[in-house]
């Protein structure tokens, strides 16, 4: 198994069975664009990808920059043969790499797959957080309005 740090959409669409959805080719775009934006593939002794990790740097003024695990994802034919954990693993090294302090994860506390992928990379449980969600694509509820320029928000 290898694993690549992808820059090219080609590469992309190749693996788009290993993403939730389609990959959306202007969203594919932009994320490979922003250099703080890393999709790593992994692929088996054939060149078929196999596995994927998205990470996204972020940064605040008070913490500095930590990677985000954005999705993790292994076909189904490739899963218990440590591509999951070798993906973390390598992600965790690009995210020291890149000075980040710290990497972090949200996953279902039910997903003991995860849980047991994380771990295994070396990751360690903090408290346990509620997640909260906006739907941007619906409009907004009557009588709310957006803040915007000008607004007291």
């Amino acid at each position: 198994m290898r694993i690549e740090r992808v820059v090219d959409a080609t590469a992309v669409r190749a693996a788009a069975e290993l993403f939730d959805e389609a990959p959306l080719p202007a969203a594919t775009a932009r994320f490979l664009a922003d250099p703080t934006h890393h999709l790593l593939l992994a692929y088996d002794d054939a060149g078929r990808p196999v596995g994927m990790i998205t990470g996204v740097e972020t940064t605040h003024p008070d913490r500095g920059t930590e990677m985000f695990v954005y999705e993790l994802g292994v076909a189904p034919a490739a899963r218990l043969q440590g591509v999951a954990t070798a993906l973390v693993r390598e992600m965790a090294g690009l995210a020291r790499a890149a000075g980040c302090y710290g990497m972090w994860v949200g996953t279902e506390p039910d997903n003991a797959a995860a849980l047991a992928t994380y771990r295994r990379a070396g990751a360690s449980e903090e408290a346990p957080f509620v997640l909260l969600n906006w739907d941007l694509t619906t409009p907004p509820a009557e009588g709310h309005r957006p803040a915007g320029p000008g607004s007291e928000g």
